[in-house]
């Protein structure tokens, strides 16, 4: 426009008072014609968000059992699995007739090939869906018998990668359990083998841990989440995949952990790696949604071919550990 207009000024056509008149208005209205378009942009995302907004609350809210009462923190109960079948919703049917039992107190590891159904079977113990067949136990108590409040406060689940808010150690393990007493936390810091750590540490469990936990390594955080989850004095505690990322040194002590956990609850976890899975009371090998086996370690090595191949490949940490494994 500078160009036109000052040919047509050369040429006598336009007054330069004109051309600086006009220029001058075009300068004045290119902010407002920005603010317009940011406008409209964010009224956009705006209508995008309440539309999201709108199609969770028009979801349908879980159905519960009215007046369950809180029941008592008790011993661990055995958890058993009878005769699950399950599908998601427009998916190929995941488990089919699913059985098995987790002793009460002890440390049930569940292992398998990629999508034979170990993750659905701890949505279901949570009631985050309802069996389609088959029922789930704790003790002689059918889950579905519990209000849905009532049967996730006797469960902590703690999944690959565990949470931390940005705050201090203490903020974040007492969010599960925010009447815990100093006592209480102690004695989960010394179970989770975290009271050395925190003691190190200057200002103790008012360290701040930073966004997302960044100031703390993989086995401190997932070691932490499991203390958060043990606070609340849970009767079952879920792992799910727990240590797919951390190192040998911080497994070893993460599976110390897990041992310790299991003296007052009872543990069921999902692992890939040989070395989580070796120490653990029994082992439940899945297979395309049924169980294909269960039984210790060198039980299942000594019979199944699906688990020597198992640990020939997924569940092993490196290779010395799956040729330890195969032999």
């Amino acid at each position: 426009m500078i160009g036109f207009g000052g040919a047509l000024v050369a040429m006598g056509t336009l007054e330069l008072a004109a051309l600086i008149g006009f220029l001058l208005y075009l300068f004045n209205l290119g902010g407002p014609v920005l603010s317009l378009v940011g406008g409209t942009t964010a009224l956009q995302q705006g209508l995008g968000a309440l539309a999201r907004i709108e199609e969770v609350r028009s979801m349908a809210a879980e159905d519960d059992v009215d007046g369950t009462p809180p029941a008592p923190s008790g011993p661990p109960p055995a958890v058993t699995v009878d005769g699950l079948t399950f599908g998601y919703e427009g998916r190929t049917p995941v488990l089919h007739g699913t059985s098995f039992v987790a002793p009460a107190g002890k440390v049930t590891a569940i292992v398998g090939p990629s999508g034979s159904g170990k993750t659905t079977v701890f949505s279901l113990i949570q009631r985050f869906y309802d069996t389609e067949g088959g029922r789930i136990l704790l003790d002689d108590t059918d889950i579905r018998s519990l209000g849905r409040a009532e049967l996730r406060r006797r469960i902590a689940y703690v999944e690959q990668d565990s949470p931390m808010l940005a705050g201090t150690l203490r903020e974040n393990l007492l969010y599960s359990a925010p009447d815990a007493s100093d006592e209480a936390v102690a004695d989960v810091l010394r179970r989770t083998l975290l009271d050395g750590f925190v003691a190190s540490l200057p200002d103790g469990l008012d360290t701040a841990v930073g966004a997302r936990g960044l100031a703390l390594s993989g086995g401190e955080r997932q070691r932490l989440a499991i203390a958060r989850a043990l606070l609340r004095r849970p009767q079952v505690l879920l792992l799910d995949e727990v240590t797919a990322h951390l190192d040998g040194l911080s497994e070893t002590a993460l599976r110390r952990t897990v041992e310790e956990a299991a003296r007052n609850c009872t543990v069921l976890l999902v692992a890939h790696r040989l070395s989580t899975v070796t120490t653990a009371d029994r082992l439940v090998l899945f297979e395309n949604g049924r169980v294909s086996d269960h039984g210790r370690h060198e039980e299942l090595l000594e019979r199944s071919a699906l688990y020597q191949d198992l640990t020939a490949t997924q569940l092993t940490a490196g290779p010395a550990v799956a040729n330890a494994g195969a032999h």
